[in-house]
């Protein structure tokens, strides 16, 4: 946020500090879902200035696992076997444009097809015109199917053949790291490490 956002906020509340007036502002948002509302409304304009449709068609899918802070219960943390990481994961969804479309919290040892299951079918009734989701080879098998046979969405594996050796940008795979980058921009400490506390999953 913005020093001049933060006054634009507060110029009808002179009486109220300048952080406790934004803060109170944001659990307003936060109380009555217009965080959401006005994260939707960005990202149709963003779209619409783009020349693309407001509503996605296809997406990209995707985990990542990060350490978390010791303020962080156990309860809510878990271990990556496959990042060795103990912490835990976000699970994103986001258009062509890596703007995101939702994300979901959880420990790190929740597999991701577990989580995916969950999140895409909160996508597919938040966008109805969406049709194809690409993701990575952690997602096959039978969530494949149940996309399509439970949400008429088609699921694209994007995998890495045999001939593939050291870091190689697969296609549509890079979508969802984009999106991930410019979260990193605002705020690099918290998409590095966990410092808040959770008990339980936590999506949007």
């Amino acid at each position: 946020m913005t020093p001049a956002f933060s006054r634009a906020i507060n110029v009808r509340h002179p009486a109220v500090s300048l952080r406790f007036g934004t803060a109170t502002f944001f659990r307003r948002w936060r109380d009555h879902a217009l965080v959401h509302e006005f994260h939707d409304r960005l990202r149709r304009r963003v779209r619409e200035q783009a020349s693309r449709d407001p509503e996605p068609s296809a997406g990209v899918i995707d985990s990542q696992s990060v350490k978390e802070d010791a303020v962080v219960g156990s309860d809510s943390r878990g271990f990556d076997d496959g990042k060795l990481i103990n912490g835990r994961k976000r699970h994103a969804v986001v258009d062509t444009l890596s703007l995101l479309l939702a994300v979901m919290v959880t420990a790190a040892d929740v597999g991701d097809r577990a989580a995916a299951q969950l999140l895409r079918a909160q996508v597919a009734v938040a966008h109805h015109r969406l049709a194809l989701v690409w993701a990575d080879g952690g997602y096959a098998g039978s969530l494949v199917e149940y996309s399509l046979t439970a949400l008429a969405l088609v699921l694209a594996i994007v995998k890495r053949t045999d001939d593939m050796r050291g870091f190689v940008v697969l296609p549509k795979r890079w979508i969802v790291v984009r999106g991930r980058s410019r979260c990193r921009c605002g705020s690099r400490r918290r998409w590095t490490r966990t410092c808040s506390r959770c008990s339980s999953p936590r999506g949007f």
